[in-house]
């Protein structure tokens, strides 16, 4: 066995851990769950069923992951995060019966490579978070968010861009619609919403 799991810890038979993955006191994972290599689950984070996870990703304490959702590499989960899957959640039908797993369909978030989810951020399904975003402590994500997009608030709105060393970028007062990151140097280019890194991974994903 190449990873660990703490006695406190429920994994399930069917789920599956990358090497060097770390399931802390207290987490759940459910079954048919896939979590890649060097992954750290913090004490009390819940993985849904089937739900897949990359590599080097890391939930927080309390973080709730609800199936179908999927995680790409890197993605940073904070403390107490929510990502739900019910669109119209009701315990009971208009009949007063009591929902089982047939009675909805479940319906995911998806958070592309490196993004990051505040502490208590909720992210309402179905939603797309884009790579290397940025979403703030406590807000509420109702709508997808762009690549490299930093978003706050209730409903959540973007309100700048992150590099992916996670700083806020600052725009060149020489060259509109080109950003920097303060920290790197990394430059980026922004056209009609879009951001893309103005190096070689840019130039690929312009293709």
């Amino acid at each position: 066995m190449d990873y660990t799991v703490k006695p406190t810890a429920q994994v399930d038979a069917t789920a599956e851990l990358g090497a060097g993955t770390t399931v802390w006191e207290l987490a759940q994972i459910r079954e048919q769950a896939v979590l890649g290599a060097g992954c750290v689950i913090g004490r009390g984070a819940y993985v849904g069923t089937g739900v897949r996870i990359g590599d080097n990703v890391k939930l927080q304490n309390y973080a709730l992951v609800y199936e179908p959702a999927v995680l790409g590499d890197g993605v940073f989960v904070g403390p107490a995060a929510v990502l739900t899957n019910d669109q119209y959640p009701r315990s009971v039908d208009p009949e007063g019966k009591q929902k089982r797993g047939g009675d909805w369909e479940a319906v995911g978030v998806t958070v592309g490579e490196g993004a990051s989810l505040g502490a208590r951020s909720v992210c309402v399904a179905p939603v797309a978070i884009g790579r290397w975003a940025l979403v703030a402590a406590g807000a509420v994500v109702t709508r997808d968010v762009p690549d490299f997009a930093l978003v706050a608030g209730v409903p959540a709105r973007r309100i700048g861009w992150v590099g992916r060393a996670g700083e806020r970028l600052v725009e060149s007062a020489d060259e509109p619609g080109t950003w920097q990151c303060p920290r790197t140097g990394e430059r980026y280019t922004e056209r009609a919403g879009v951001l893309t890194p103005a190096g070689p991974e840019g130039a690929a994903d312009a293709s």
